[in-house]
């Protein structure tokens, strides 16, 4: 599945990412892992100290890639409200959910402080990074001095998170980009 360039390690860890993704972690097995990476029996073992401290290497890797994304997004062109509708509108998965997301919905995930960190690090980064546009969008008088900075950047994740539930659960993405477009009608400047 993996080419041959990629090394044992980095196969192990994609494939679990992949498998934390579709299954979860209870559902990700240590034979699944090294099915899909074409890895040999005790290669986990070899490179990981077990199933935990494998996950947790994945899991990181996926909040980072999900940050590096959002960030990019976050910081491009465009004002405050035109970068926020952007990272509202990128092109997503959304029948598959959000990566990071869906570890929240993983009682396993959540009961490890080690596995949970990096799932509430990512999220806590990308509030803090949308609360810091919303300002610089009250600052620049495109959005109403009202408007509390943490609360619309939970409402943001909030309504990304909840987006792909609602999508999911229709089996359509219409829902996520009903969510979206609701969100951002509520936050567009008023027209001068």
């Amino acid at each position: 599945m993996y080419s041959g360039c990629m090394s044992t390690s980095e196969r192990l860890i994609e494939s679990t990412r992949e498998l934390l993704w579709e299954r979860g972690y209870v559902g990700t097995s240590p034979k699944a892992i090294l099915e899909r990476a074409g890895a040999g029996q005790g290669s986990m073992y070899h490179h990981f100290k077990g199933k935990p401290d494998l996950a947790l290497a994945a899991i990181r890797r996926t909040a980072e890639e999900m940050w590096s994304t959002a960030e990019a997004v976050l910081d491009g062109p465009g004002t405050p409200y035109e970068r926020i509708a952007a990272y509202l509108r990128r092109e997503r998965e959304v029948l598959r959910g959000c990566p990071v997301g869906r570890l929240t919905m993983d009682p396993d995930v959540i009961a490890d402080d080690a596995l949970r960190a990096p799932v509430d690090e990512t999220l806590d980064r990308l509030r803090e990074h949308i609360a810091q546009i919303v300002e610089e969008g009250k600052e620049q008088g495109e959005f109403a001095p009202r408007l509390d900075g943490e609360e619309i950047a939970a409402a943001v994740v909030a309504t990304v998170q909840g987006g792909y539930v609602l999508a999911r659960a229709a089996g359509s993405p219409t829902a996520f980009d009903a969510a979206v477009r609701g969100l951002l009608a509520l936050l567009a400047p008023p027209t001068r």
